[in-house]
């Protein structure tokens, strides 16, 4: 059974590398500092090659005791025997997500900087629900904006973790934490740190 529990901390995000060593070595790196949740996340790979690297990394998160998300692609997921599926505004119904996952594995929902969507996604299912950006993103540049309150339990409340995301760094982890952050999602702040397992391990210890 996945443990759900686990879903606290840095959530790790794979950037779009084509290498798929390199995105091995580097993750297992991270999961080295303490990182438990990798979300497999490759906008512009071919079939072959997201079947590739997420296979590999199921077994590279199993290995270390982490959770593996796979974004957007419920079939994969599925596949690779992942422990959840992340979907975003145009990647399907929540509810049939739910229906095909089960109730075991972990179903996460982006939410923007919508408190509405996020009560309506856990009243469909979902396990965590993600708020974002919160700062300028090299990944999203035009995304807009999301306000610290979102995750403030008394001005949007949930019954489920909160994900901030967006061009969270570690100067800048702390302030998102404080406002009621149970997860901050990092691409470039590991996947591209001079040392990915020393910043995985300081990103952990700011949940302490």
């Amino acid at each position: 059974m996945v443990m759900k529990s686990s879903l606290r901390g840095l959530y790790a995000i794979t950037p779009d590398w084509g290498d798929t060593s390199r995105l091995m070595a580097v993750t297992e790196a991270i999961l080295r500092g303490g990182c438990r949740v990798i979300q497999y996340r490759h906008k512009t790979a071919t079939s072959h090659l997201r079947l590739e690297q997420a296979a590999v990394l199921r077994r590279l998160t199993e290995a270390h005791g982490a959770l593996l998300i796979v974004n957007d692609d419920v079939d994969l997921a599925l596949t690779v025997a992942a422990d959840g599926v992340h979907v975003g505004q145009d990647d399907g119904d929540v509810s049939r997500a739910r229906d095909r996952l089960g109730p075991d594995r972990v179903l996460g929902v982006s939410c923007y900087q919508d408190c509405d969507r996020a009560v309506h996604a856990v009243a469909l299912g979902a396990d965590y629900v993600a708020f974002g950006s919160f700062f300028a993103s090299h990944t999203k540049p035009q995304a807009r904006r999301a306000e610290l309150e979102l995750l403030d339990a008394r001005i949007c409340p949930l019954s489920v973790p909160r994900v901030a995301i967006g061009g969270i760094n570690l100067d800048n982890a702390r302030s998102l934490i404080q406002a009621g952050a149970d997860m901050l999602a990092v691409i470039s702040g590991v996947y591209d740190s001079a040392s990915p397992e020393q910043a995985s391990r300081q990103f952990q210890s700011y949940f302490q």
